[in-house]
């Protein structure tokens, strides 16, 4: 079933999303501050390729890592999470769209607190 899902992801967002994230992330790298945030998006725009058969694990971010999770919530984080909470939610109302919006809500996680979250698959944690 995630395999479909990916393709379907895939094909109806995911690349572009992808994209997305990844120039975001190499405009952030051109700074040597912008690095660690742009690593981030980088990891992030991975996850929005395939997100089905995949989890986010929050945590175990250190002293360091809250203080960029604090920056990233100001700068980037919080519009964000909010675009996917409204993303997942109107693909919630229909049955065929609720394991996509489910994804939506896993990105919202991870577009709120980047730094010490772990992408793992599904089964192999």
């Amino acid at each position: 079933m995630s395999f479909i899902g990916n393709i379907i992801w895939f094909v109806f967002g995911g690349l572009l999303g992808a994209i997305a994230w990844f120039i975001a992330g190499l405009l952030l790298c051109v700074t040597i501050v912008g690095i660690p945030f742009g690593v981030q998006c980088f990891k992030i725009a991975g996850f929005v390729l395939w997100p089905f058969g995949r989890d986010v694990e929050i945590g175990n971010f250190g002293a360091f890592g809250l203080l960029l999770n604090i920056l990233w919530i100001i700068l980037l984080g919080w519009e964000l999470t909010v675009f996917h909470l409204v993303c997942g939610a109107i693909l919630c109302i229909t049955i065929i769209g609720i394991p996509f919006g489910l994804q939506h809500f896993k990105l919202s996680m991870l577009g709120l607190i980047p730094f010490g979250a772990r992408i793992y698959i599904t089964g192999r944690h």
